[in-house]
């Protein structure tokens, strides 16, 4: 809530909003956590401190290289760092308003370590202005350049020779915002309807959602709050498609949060669905979104690895396997992730995504089908893990194999659907 000098719809308190996101992030935390914490703020104020935090972060490496540029060393105050970096951002989007930018980030300094570093935001957002003409054609570097670590471009290089360039322009991007039409409820044509009667511009896309021509608070939503619609990926869409249910069948969503997904299953069949999340905190909302929608499922907090925890011995004949990745493909959804993750990080996700298909698979009956999905576009996480995986067991075969990689209308995903032969 409002704690400062600064008024509450001022864009100096926006500025410092977001320069407290974004160092809690450079501390470890997700961006969408430290964003959580302003939730009470005013919404005009709460929706520019989220604008000027995603966008820093997406530029991240080109901030941070014109930043190196202009101080004399590192800076030791973080909130500040992070707030010349919203700064900059916002100076990148909004030319014409570079006076009022600065003398606003400057205010917002005022209010970080007892004010000891306005006349240093001062002038080097200054220098900045001045020296922006030279200063951006002569910086290099992966970071600066392409706004992504160098270890993450090197693995797009060798993994997408042809189209890797394409890669980061998306994951650089601003993402698209896709709705998900509740079947039970409706109709996705009389939903195209109730938005051209509210006056905001979509399109069809994929088998049942629709494309927002530009996004919208859920509150603008018709009928969002009655279950009609939810906020749901294209490609991660195509999950439940994937999976090929029918009523009666018993299904397993073993790494459920947030619950879009098992949410888009119970809107297809008439399903006996176990849930699964290891974090209660998580779980939640997988609650939330099921109540919303008028779905029921039943859910148990545990790690889906412990199976003798949680299953009662009768096979299932669907498996959702959307396990742990480095969600290398929704950067541009979650852009704290390209700064959280190391590269060493890559061995531990394909470790935990292992050891989840190992435990799954006897829980699969024999003629069911177990969905691998993740939201990476690097192949270790991808085809590599299920090549591997099918290649030591006779008795599973690999039936669909999709690769999306991030564009305009989606953001990148990969599914594997697997069945037990034998």
């Amino acid at each position: 809530m409002h704690t400062t000098s600064l008024p509450p719809d001022s864009l100096a308190y926006a500025l410092l909003l977001a320069a407290r996101a974004v160092a809690a992030v450079f501390s470890g935390k997700s961006l969408s956590e430290a964003l959580a914490a302003h939730a009470g703020e005013l919404p005009p104020t709460r929706a520019s401190a989220q604008d000027l935090a995603y966008g820093a972060l997406r530029r991240y490496g080109f901030g941070d290289a014109i930043l190196s540029a202009l101080l004399a060393r590192p800076l030791a105050a973080p909130e500040i760092r992070a707030l010349l970096l919203c700064a900059l951002y916002r100076l990148e989007t909004r030319p014409d308003a570079a006076h009022t930018v600065v003398d606003q980030t400057v205010e917002a300094a005022g209010q970080i370590a007892h004010g000891n570093f306005r006349g240093l935001v001062n002038g080097v957002l200054r220098n900045y202005l001045r020296q922006q003409a030279v200063l951006i054609p002569g910086l290099a570097g992966d970071e600066a350049i392409y706004r992504h670590p160098a270890w993450w471009v090197d693995r797009l290089r060798h993994a997408y020779p042809d189209r890797w360039v394409q890669i980061v322009e998306a994951g650089n991007g601003q993402p698209s915002m896709t709705l998900r039409v509740n079947q039970r409820r409706g109709s996705r044509d009389a939903y195209l309807q109730k938005l051209v009667d509210a006056g905001i511009s979509a399109s069809p896309v994929g088998q049942s959602g629709i494309l927002l021509a530009q996004p919208q608070p859920v509150d603008a939503l018709p009928g969002f709050f009655d279950g009609l619609v939810s906020v749901q990926d294209c490609g991660a869409q195509r999950a439940a498609e994937l999976l090929d249910v029918s009523d009666g069948q018993r299904v397993l969503d073993a790494c459920a949060a947030p619950g879009g997904k098992a949410a888009h299953l119970l809107e297809l069949a008439d399903l006996k669905l176990t849930a699964l999340e290891v974090d209660a905190r998580r779980s939640r909302r997988i609650d939330e979104n099921l109540a919303r929608l008028g779905l029921a499922s039943k859910i148990k907090i545990t790690d889906c690895r412990q199976v003798k925890r949680w299953w009662d011995g009768i096979p299932f004949d669907r498996i959702l396997a959307d396990v742990p990745c480095s969600a290398s493909g929704v950067v541009r959804r979650h852009p704290d992730s390209k700064w959280l993750r190391r590269e060493n990080d890559i061995g531990g996700f394909i470790r935990v995504q292992r050891q989840i298909l190992e435990a799954l698979w006897p829980t699969l009956v024999p003629g069911g089908k177990l969905l691998y999905a993740t939201c990476s576009v690097f192949p270790e996480e991808n085809n590599r893990q299920v090549a591997a995986f099918v290649a030591a067991r006779p008795e599973a075969a690999l039936l669909v194999e999709e690769q999306l990689l991030p564009q305009e209308d989606h953001d990148g995903f990969y599914y594997a659907l697997l069945q037990k032969t034998g």
